[in-house]
């Protein structure tokens, strides 16, 4: 049994704040024990995004993102541990996923950049950190991403009813959780990254509230049938993507092509439509009648969850709070369930979702100890 205390923290490409929590995994149960939303510095997220959005990054600006970066995840901690009133010795690990500014698993050669000063972070809290877990699977062929199944299987998998895990991010993926079995998964394509950015264009506002907008407008089908046109729908697993392909130029190239766009909340409507029909096909295709559990930002999009009921009226739908963990906070109790495994010299990865060539151990390790002067 291990009932020693472990960290995350998770920065998505939504960039709406720094997830941080503790978990710890006594009776192979994981018990969420405290929970922080951490919000960017308005300086630092408008850096990020620039870097995640240019064709180009400028060296200077990534590496005062990367420390920058890392001293705010060590703000983060402290206002976690303050709030839980829980000291930095007692906790095992950080796991920090890192900021991702490229993800291109495709390339040639292929690689992921996260961004955070890890050293830093650990030097800040004296705690040891684990980050940079995508470069180990890549080195083995992989994609390198997406990371959360293993730990979707550990928290949520069932030997009585198949499951599905659903995390709408700002990319969407899906966990194929079986009785019995290979587990399986991989990112469906876009989550609230294209809704946000249309939301912030057209209204000023960092995210469509409930879906409320969205469902004031009316679904698109040219625009909706031009968008599935994209390759990366019909790509056969493993395959992940990310805001280098599903981004703002890409909409606007799609828009372009249509003889009469349609008015921004139709836009929105559709923009919905196409993170709803990406998820429930790749369900229908993988998964047929099993139970759905929805986390990540979309699980509060009332228009996101009643579309998908919709579209698959076999299965149930609900959230993995039903399941003992908020959505808000599977990703980042992910990453500290990650830096567990590392500790534990356990494999983080699954081959089957990211098709690297064998299990591996995830991340590297960060110690805060300083060397003593002689």
């Amino acid at each position: 049994m291990d009932d020693k205390l472990y960290a995350g923290l998770m920065s998505g490409t939504s960039l709406d704040a720094i997830d941080a929590v503790i978990i710890n995994c006594a009776g192979d149960q994981v018990k969420l024990l405290a929970t922080v939303e951490f919000p960017f510095p308005e300086r630092l997220r408008n850096r990020l995004a620039n870097l995640i959005t240019a064709p180009e990054i400028n060296l200077d600006d990534l590496g005062r993102a990367h420390r920058e970066l890392g001293q705010v995840y060590a703000n983060a901690v402290t206002a976690l541990l303050d709030s839980a009133d829980i000291s930095s010795a007692a906790i095992s690990a950080i796991g920090c996923h890192g900021q991702t500014v490229r993800h291109q698993p495709n390339a040639n050669p292929p690689f992921s950049l996260q961004i955070g000063d890890a050293a830093a972070l650990a030097a800040a809290t004296g705690v040891t950190v684990v980050s940079d877990f995508r470069s180990a699977d890549i080195a083995l062929g992989g994609q390198g991403a997406p990371l959360v199944p293993a730990f979707h299987r550990f928290a949520f998998g069932s030997s009585k009813q198949q499951r599905v895990v659903v995390n709408i991010g700002g990319i969407a993926n899906i966990t194929v959780l079986k009785t019995s079995g290979e587990t399986s998964g991989f990112d469906t394509g876009p989550g609230n990254t294209l809704m946000d950015h249309w939301c912030w264009q057209n209204l000023g506002q960092r995210f469509d509230r409930d879906g409320k907008w969205a469902a004031e407008g009316k679904i698109d089908e040219a625009l909706l049938d031009s968008l599935l046109t994209d390759d990366y729908f019909s790509l056969p697993a493993p395959k992940s993507t990310g805001r280098e392909h599903f981004n703002a130029a890409w909409l606007e190239r799609h828009l372009a092509s249509l003889t009469q766009p349609p008015c921004p909340a139709d836009v929105q409507a559709t923009l919905a439509a196409l993170t709803v029909t990406s998820i429930a096909g790749s369900i229908s295709e993988y998964a047929g009648n099993a139970e759905i559990f929805v986390c990540g930002g979309g699980a509060h999009n009332s228009t996101l969850m009643r579309q998908i009921a919709a579209k698959l009226p076999n299965n149930t739908v609900g959230t993995t709070a039903e399941l003992g963990i908020e959505p808000d906070w599977v990703e980042a109790a992910a990453f500290a369930w990650l830096a567990r495994a590392r500790l534990l010299g356990e494999p983080g990865n699954i081959p089957a979702v990211t098709g690297a060539s064998a299990e591996a151990l995830l991340g590297a390790v960060h110690r805060p100890t300083a060397l003593a002067k002689a």
